[in-house]
């Protein structure tokens, strides 16, 4: 009986901890329009993909290298670091 209350009192802390809002960095509502508020959007969801792909998406159409309607005008707008930011976020976030 004894082992069983002390094995009790120490499963009392192993509850798995509430999952943590990841906040989104700055720049990321800009693809909310596109690509949904998590990147889930149906037209070119974005939700898990490897934020090396985004980035390096990013990175190309900043350069002109991927040519793109509205994507070169966006990607311009952020430097190298917040483009990591926002495909590291993007990466994180779990289809709905």
């Amino acid at each position: 009986m004894r082992s069983f209350l002390v094995l009790a009192l120490l499963g009392l802390g192993a509850a798995p901890a509430a999952a943590e809002t990841v906040r989104a960095p700055p720049g990321a509502s800009s693809c909310t329009g596109c690509h949904g508020a998590h990147g889930e959007g149906a037209f070119a969801p974005l939700t898990g993909r490897p934020a090396a792909d985004t980035a390096a998406a990013l990175a190309a159409y900043r350069s002109g290298e991927r040519p793109a309607t509205v994507m070169t005008r966006i990607a311009r707008g952020f430097t190298e670091a917040e483009s990591r930011a926002i495909a590291a976020y993007l990466e994180q976030q779990a289809a709905p």
